[in-house]
């Protein structure tokens, strides 16, 4: 279209992607099979080939002789009023309704909705490689239309549908497929869930006896610090665990983390005791103070 906004940025590399996968062979191949049905001569080559199908004219032909030539769908194309007519003016509208016409009439005859292609796609050269399949999907649906001249395009496929009996399908209940595991190649066989680990190389039958002494790694090292002889809930040691080599001076020296009588401190209290509001009293206050109150 003449108002298209122009592709940039990654339209333009996924254009050429689809672009690169054009098939020469193929076009020479579809380019003989209209010249055997329509009379007409396209040239080869993508841009020259985009340029001869674009109005669509060739396209309108071609269909119309396939449908002529294809007895079993006559009634079929009476529906949409074969043979169709070609619109011969000049504007791009127009030739695009051609090409819609095509494309209308291959699906009629049996070519798949998702094997055609969009009008953009050979008017504009977007996608030139689905022009080609669609072209040649055509000619496997004439074969298997019973189409009466030249065909071209693979062999279509046909559904082959099979009845099992209930003693066949049973029969296939013994089968282990090989999506349940195999015994003929590796497998995890005799492994068992929670089982022991081991720790050492699972080759030490073949270690030296030299070797057979070495701690590895992996069971710890007695050569760097660790926590040998540590138990949980053991009692904390306030004092240095090294103590035996404190000298006896040392050892008359309270450290801080034992608390300290140089400060003030709560030694001698008693919870729920009396709570004395003076600050000191003497022995016969004391008494006093204890008769008054009882």
């Amino acid at each position: 279209m003449a108002t298209r906004v122009q592709d940039y940025g990654i339209d333009v590399a996924l254009h050429r992607k689809m672009n690169s996968r054009y098939d020469a062979t193929l076009e020479g191949e579809i380019v003989s099979w209209i010249h055997a049905l329509t009379g007409e001569t396209v040239p080869r080559g993508r841009d020259e080939f985009r340029r001869a199908m674009k109005n669509g004219h060739i396209l309108v032909k071609l269909i119309n002789a396939v449908f002529q030539g294809t007895p079993s769908a006559h009634e079929r194309g009476q529906h949409i009023g074969i043979p169709i007519p070609i619109n011969p003016k000049g504007q791009q509208f127009c030739h695009m309704e051609n090409i819609e016409n095509f494309l209308r009439a291959a699906e009629v005859y049996g070519v798949p909705r998702h094997s055609l292609f969009q009008t953009v796609d050979l008017y504009e050269a977007r996608n030139m490689p689905q022009v080609l399949a669609c072209i040649q999907q055509v000619g496997t649906e004439c074969q298997r239309n019973g189409f009466n001249g030249p065909v071209i395009g693979p062999r279509p496929t046909t559904a082959v549908r099979r009845n099992f009996t209930v003693d066949q399908l049973r029969a296939g209940h013994g089968i282990i497929g090989l999506q349940a595991g195999s015994n003929q190649f590796a497998s995890q066989k005799g492994m068992s869930i929670g089982a022991v680990r081991h720790i050492a190389d699972i080759r030490c039958d073949d270690m030296s006896q030299e070797g057979q002494a070495v701690i590895s790694l992996q069971a710890g090292t007695n050569k760097f610090a660790s926590q040998k002889g540590m138990s949980m809930g053991a009692v904390r040691h306030i004092a240095d665990i090294r103590c035996d080599e404190m000298n006896p001076e040392g050892s008359a020296v309270i450290g801080l983390q034992m608390g300290t009588n140089k400060l003030a401190s709560q030694k001698g209290m008693c919870m729920g005791g009396v709570i004395c509001l003076v600050n000191s009293v003497n022995e016969r206050d004391l008494n006093l103070l204890i008769r008054h109150q009882y």
